[in-house]
């Protein structure tokens, strides 16, 4: 049959019937027909067929094809809506979420700032973690890999990463379970020099040639097989090669060393990575040391040790530490000891994986430090996410018409809580946006501070996008969890009638919590504050036992005794400097070796340890180390009379020091008599507790010259000091420091420990203060009216800034109770790493209080003021 002429097209209409479900199909194409019919009447054949493929073309889409709701609603709950589509859904949400936050500005600000802050130091604290977590992880083997470090046990165990000289080579001969054992010897500081006139300071090390197969430090130039294993020969990093020679080719230049070592370059490293504890730029054969410094490699000379001369070892596959620990170690000891002086040095093995973090045996960072750098980025982004809860409940009140509204037309909880989280995720993932640059921006700063060189850099550290991902979900879940579920349980008529309130019972109790949660962690980072720099400032400030102010202490490159006596005479004829004195550490040092003491005609060794000084009859005058008994050391280049400190008499068990007097005594081998006795002094930080001491004269390691000047001219007397000096060690680097800030160096880890928690503190306190400031502007809103009628009938400033104020001064109140106890158990631990230490009084947690309790009250005081001075007729109008 022929089609009629004003019919739509026909593979129009086919089209239609082939997509559309059958529920819809009969509606549709009933529709465009009459659609069809009107144009053809009133446009014409031809404009009503083509637009009639038009309408086609615009309705298809995936509800066109779209089964019916009614099969689904027999198969699932019963429902009058049909399923929504994600996609949909989603845009709509993002869509609702942006009009939102643009609505709320000062809300969306206040959260975005304090949620930045918080990741922000979050991110930096990752990054120093992660960077020192990475220490030594680069080595083939690192398992098997252990340092040698020696345990003397005396009265108390002391423990020193230095092991005797002769151990490595015993190690590797006695006992066949190493596949390498490789010695180092660091000498810091030393003179290098290509031409008298390009002379460098540089840390060198002595190693054998072991030492680079059982560590991974690649040799970009040279022969791997031949280097270091011939004498006067030396391997630099590429970095010294650049420093040194320029684009010349290292390999086959001469360096020499101290004036006493001449070697010549082999082969060139790859730069050192960062994450190494190893950090001499220049490796000289071990048989060298031997030339350069005969003191420190005595034959078979097993009856000391020096933290310097180190040894590592690689054990072979299936042997392990514990077995060494038990057997070989302790039969190393047994064959070179007596049997006292076995009990008394042993040795073990240190991980690899620990050399980094023990704080015993000179490790750079404790990992207490970490784990508190790691509580901290939490607590912080906790009293972000803390913010983000207390301002988005005080808010839900304000939203209960929207959600009322939303509910009566169906929404259901579930909508409305991911709503919510939408919201959220908008807000965390700018916030993540803008910490990653506030970190990027504050890494410049974390990197003086520690003296290290981080980068944030998410394609070089994969864990880094990793760690962002998932902070990025805790914080959402966090931050929205608790305030999507209140939003979304919202009961419509209530909501609908404005019947919410701040009083709602169990709602916003949880705020409260939350809010002395946010205090306490502020007061607990300032308490911590203030007890480490009172700490610190005991440390700096308190009396060591000698004069350390005025002194300039400098280094003596060659120990000749020719050249020592003629730089004493020159510079004391200096008249700016009052008093000259050499030794081989000053009063106050970490570097100071500890031996054995036998007493008198005891038969046996004493079971202490005793740290040995050496230094010139001037040291104890130079210094006014007060005198108790007997005289001080007479002039001696050798061993010949020992000073004891009162610690040392005690030890001894001798009742008086006068009974040490004249007495002969045999430390470290050597015998001489003891002459007098000092008073207690701390030789070393103040986290130690002082030991037994002992000062000699022994001018063969003397390194280091004290001289006492008169600061009124201290310009010219340093002057003439440098030109004394370089006329006698021409060849070296005139160098010098002040005792005191030598001192400071003991607590250079707890510095920036402090600065860091500092600027911690800081960050947790302006976080609170913006959350505090966004509930108080809230709480201003709420009681807009209430303010406008209390001040007709006669309230002042004053009432308005009390309605405001006594709740927060209660919660921080509560706070303050339950962060005094946790900041005093905390500070109480770190402060028990310190033999002499302050006691936190209550004045440390009075000034804890009145600070939070100062700037709570001026943010809370600067909007509860503005509030105030609304006029209380406009209020009650707007009301």
């Amino acid at each position: 049959m022929k089609r009629e002429t004003n019919s739509p097209p026909r593979w129009a209409e086919r089209l239609i019937e082939n997509m559309a479900a059958p529920h819809l199909r009969e509606e549709i194409l009933g529709d465009l027909f009459e659609l069809f019919q009107k144009r053809s009447m009133r446009l014409g054949e031809l404009p009503a067929q083509w637009l009639y493929v038009l309408d086609v073309i615009l309705l298809i889409h995936p509800r066109l094809w779209r089964k019916n709701a009614t099969a689904a609603r027999l198969t699932q709950h019963s429902t009058d809506f049909s399923k929504p589509n994600p996609i949909v859904m989603l845009n709509n949400y993002i869509k609702v979420a942006f009009r939102k936050l643009n609505r709320q500005k000062s809300y969306t600000l206040i959260n975005t700032i304090s949620l930045s802050l918080g990741i922000a130091c979050a991110i930096l604290i990752f990054t120093l973690v992660r960077y020192h977590l990475s220490f030594e992880d680069f080595h083939a083997d690192k398992d098997r890999i252990y340092r040698i470090y020696s345990e003397l046990h005396g009265e108390k165990i002391s423990y020193s990463t230095g092991v005797p000289n002769p151990l490595g080579q015993a190690f590797r001969a006695e006992h066949d379970v190493a596949q390498k054992v490789g010695r180092i010897a660091f000498l810091p500081k030393r003179v290098v020099s290509l031409n008298p006139q390009k002379k460098f300071e540089e840390d060198i090390a002595f190693a054998d040639a072991d030492f680079f197969d059982i560590f991974n430090f690649p040799l970009i130039e040279g022969d791997s097989r031949s280097v270091l294993r011939e004498p006067n020969t030396a391997l630099i990093t590429k970095q010294t090669a650049r420093k040194y020679f320029g684009n010349t080719a290292a390999v086959g230049q001469l360096l020499r060393i101290d004036d006493s070592l001449m070697v010549r370059v082999t082969g060139v490293l790859r730069d050192l990575p960062p994450n190494t504890d190893f950090h001499s730029q220049i490796f000289v054969p071990f048989v060298n040391l031997q030339d350069h410094s005969p003191w420190m490699v005595e034959k078979d000379w097993w009856m000391s040790v020096n933290k310097e001369m180190q040894c590592f070892v690689r054990l072979k596959p299936g042997v392990t530490a514990a077995s060494v620990n038990k057997a070989v170690l302790p039969a190393i000891s047994s064959t070179h000891y007596d049997k006292e002086m076995a009990k008394y040095f042993r040795f073990k093995l240190q991980p690899l994986s620990d050399v980094h973090f023990n704080m015993d045996l000179r490790g750079k960072v404790d990992k207490k430090n970490l784990q508190t750098f790691g509580w901290i980025g939490f607590f912080l982004v906790l009293t972000a996410c803390v913010n983000f809860v207390n301002l988005a409940t005080a808010q839900a009140v304000g939203r209960s018409r929207e959600i009322g509204v939303r509910k009566a037309l169906g929404s259901r909880e579930g909508s409305l809580f991911w709503q919510f989280m939408i919201e959220t995720a908008i807000i965390a993932t700018g916030a993540l946006v803008i910490a990653a640059g506030l970190a990027h921006l504050a890494l410049p700063f974390v990197n003086r501070l520690f003296e290290i060189n981080l980068s944030i850099n998410p394609f070089q550290d994969k864990t880094l996008p990793v760690f962002l991902g998932i902070l990025l979900i805790v914080v959402i879940f966090c931050s929205g969890a608790y305030p999507g579920l209140i939003l979304a349980r919202f009961q419509p008529v209530a909501a609908l009638k404005g019947k919410l309130t701040l009083q709602t019972p169990g709602m916003f109790s949880v705020r409260r919590g939350l809010v002395i949660g946010q205090f306490a962690i502020s007061q607990l980072l300032i308490i911590g504050t203030l007890v480490i720099t009172s700490q610190l400032r005991y440390s700096q400030q308190a009396d060591m036992g000698f004069q350390k102010e005025a002194v300039v202490i400098l280094p003596i490159p060659d120990n000749q005794q020719t050249k020592i006596k003629t730089l004493g005479t020159e510079l004391s004829r200096l008249s700016g400097i009052d008093n000259v004195t050499f030794f081989d550490t000053p009063p106050a040092s970490d570097a100071i070796g500890s031996t054995n003491i036998q007493f008198d005609m005891r038969p046996e060794p004493e079971k202490f340890s005793i740290s040995i000084k050496a230094a010139d009859d001037q040291y104890v005058p130079m210094f006014k180390i007060p005198l108790i008994a007997g005289r001080n050391l007479f002039i001696s280049d050798t061993i010949r009379e020992y000073l004891l400190n009162e610690t040392a008499v005690k030890a001894l068990g001798l009742k008086t020091s006068d009974d040490a007097l004249g007495k002969p005594a045999t430390i470290n081998g050597r015998r001489g008599t003891i002459v007098g006795v000092v008073k207690d002094f701390h030789f070393r930080s103040l986290r130690l507790a002082i030991e037994p001491l002992c000062l000699t004269t022994h001018s063969e390691v003397y390194n280091s010259c004290a001289l006492k000047i008169n600061l009124s001219y201290m310009a010219t007397t340093i002057d003439q000091m440098k030109a004394e000096w370089t006329n006698i060690y021409p060849s070296s680097i005139f160098t010098y420091q002040f005792m005191d800030e030598d001192i400071e160096r003991f607590y250079k880890l707890d510095n920036m420990l402090l600065r860091l928690i500092q600027a911690f503190a800081a960050v947790a306190i302006f976080v609170g203060c913006l959350g505090l400031y966004g509930l108080v502007s809230f709480m201003a809103n709420q009681k807009t009216k209430e303010i406008g009628v209390r001040k007709v009938l006669g309230a002042n400033t004053s009432d308005i800034l009390w309605l405001f104020g006594k709740e927060f001064i209660r919660l921080l109140l509560i706070a303050f109770m339950l962060a005094a106890p946790l900041a005093l158990w905390i500070m109480s631990r770190w402060l028990n790493d310190f033999a002499y230490h302050i006691v936190p009084g209550p004045g440390v947690f009075a000034l804890a209080l009145m600070t939070t309790f100062s700037v709570a009250s001026i943010t809370v005081a600067f909007r509860s003021v503005k509030a105030s001075m609304i006029n209380p007729i406009m209020t009650l109008r707007t009301e």
